[in-house]
């Protein structure tokens, strides 16, 4: 777990910050998990993108806090969550963390977000618990061929040069401002919604010992990401698939989902890129309230 003093600069009124224990036994690669929460109601998890924490819903949970009890979720490794040497990213190490945050808080009744990669996180959770969800909102799920690199000609480039053998783990541990925002920037339609704030707290994250290679095992764990699409039908929860109309995912890739979930809701949110909880909250909370 991070020091005392490793702590996000970032403040969203009402929420408090908590943290689950890892797993007993002296064999688990699962380390200590850290959430915010907020709000009264009925549970609702937050999960986040590629790259990012809980702060990547700053801008939500206020707009939700009255109508759910929000639990924003750092994924293991991510934002503030410990970092274990040897630790798995791919897809079903990440939605271990998910299941021990509904287990060990004993929630039941939930209503999951999820974001890109925590869009599909959600979707296999919500199969594995299907006792404990109460419906998916699965947003821009980061299920195909490409990802992030997608979105610019230079994150194709940093993309693969984190991904590269030998100067991998380096070129993952340098990360100038300009570069990340940039990066991040191609996730929006709005470039004015990514806030300096938040790109510094990323890059406080980026700074914690071991994080490169956290940031290099989600990389490549994409391809365990896509191949969680085969458990989609598995979900017996109200699916609501929301898409960006600029998301880096092409129709095909949408209506892909669309057709191996015939039953599910679909928005496409006009103008958005993917990242909608950053440039469209006010969207994501009018779908999410009016299902409360």
């Amino acid at each position: 777990m991070p020091g005392q003093d490793s702590r996000p600069a970032i403040n969203i009124p009402g929420t408090t910050s908590h943290t689950i224990a890892p797993p007993a036994g002296l064999d688990s690669r699962e380390g200590t998990l850290r959430y915010l929460k907020a709000g009264t109601g009925a549970p609702l998890i937050l999960l986040h993108t590629v790259r990012t924490q809980a702060e990547h819903f700053r801008s939500l949970i206020p707009l939700i806090a009255d109508q759910y009890t929000v639990y924003a979720l750092d994924l293991p490794g991510m934002g503030y969550s410990e970092i274990v040497p040897g630790a798995s990213y791919d897809e079903p190490a990440m939605r271990a963390g998910v299941e021990r945050l509904l287990t060990e808080l004993d929630l039941h009744d939930v209503t999951l977000v999820g974001e890109s990669m925590g869009a599909v996180l959600a979707l296999t959770t919500a199969a594995d618990l299907p006792e404990r969800v109460r419906r998916v909102f699965a947003v821009n799920t980061y299920d195909f061929r490409g990802g992030i690199a997608r979105s610019s000609l230079l994150a194709r480039v940093v993309i693969s040069g984190v991904l590269a053998p030998g100067a991998g783990p380096v070129i993952a541990g340098v990360e100038p401002k300009p570069v990340l925002t940039k990066i991040l920037q191609g996730g929006l339609s709005d470039k004015t919604a990514l806030r300096e704030d938040y790109v510094d707290e990323l890059l406080q994250v980026g700074k914690r010992p071991g994080y490169p290679a956290v940031a290099r095992g989600v990389y490549q764990a994409l391809p365990s990401l896509i191949a969680a699409r085969s458990r989609y039908p598995e979900v017996e929860a109200p699916i609501h698939l929301v898409y960006g109309e600029k998301d880096w995912s092409r129709p095909s890739d949408r209506e892909a989902n669309k057709k191996l979930l015939p039953a599910a809701d679909f928005t496409q949110v006009p103008t958005a890129g993917h990242f909608i909880a950053v440039e469209r909250p006010d969207v994501l909370a009018d779908l999410v309230n009016a299902v409360a």
